[in-house]
């Protein structure tokens, strides 16, 4: 009686397994440069989203203002390789993923906040 019960006890039914998690995505090899520009009105944006990125272990190599004001904020691949455009994107957070190759910019990402760019940072003393 006790066997039973013992290996009841052990052996799970199918339908308490759990189900496969989602395999976790592989960071992009190498080094990723990214420049970030903010292309809202609001102060500071650029600086805060540095902050985030660099957080996350990417390379910020120059943050500025953007020519132009944006609605939403765009990830941009410059040398081609979406594949690390939507790397900083889901590190970001935000962003929409689009290929403008530049081989003057020496930087592999380009991040143009927009106005919708909503970062939620844990506060620092």
């Amino acid at each position: 009686m006790l066997a039973v019960v013992g290996a009841l006890l052990v052996r799970r039914p199918e339908q308490e397994r759990r189900p496969p998690q989602e395999p976790a995505r592989p960071a992009v090899r190498g080094r990723v440069t990214v420049e970030v520009l903010n292309g809202t009105s609001r102060q500071g944006i650029a600086r805060t989203a540095t902050r985030l990125l660099r957080g996350r272990g990417l390379d910020v190599v120059f943050v500025g203002n953007d020519d132009s004001t944006a609605d939403s904020t765009r990830v941009v691949a410059r040398r081609g390789d979406v594949q690390r455009a939507a790397y900083v994107a889901e590190m970001l957070g935000a962003g929409n993923v689009v290929v403008e190759t530049d081989t003057f910019r020496r930087v592999d990402v380009s991040v143009i906040l927009g106005n919708d760019f909503r970062p939620r940072l844990p506060l620092h003393p």
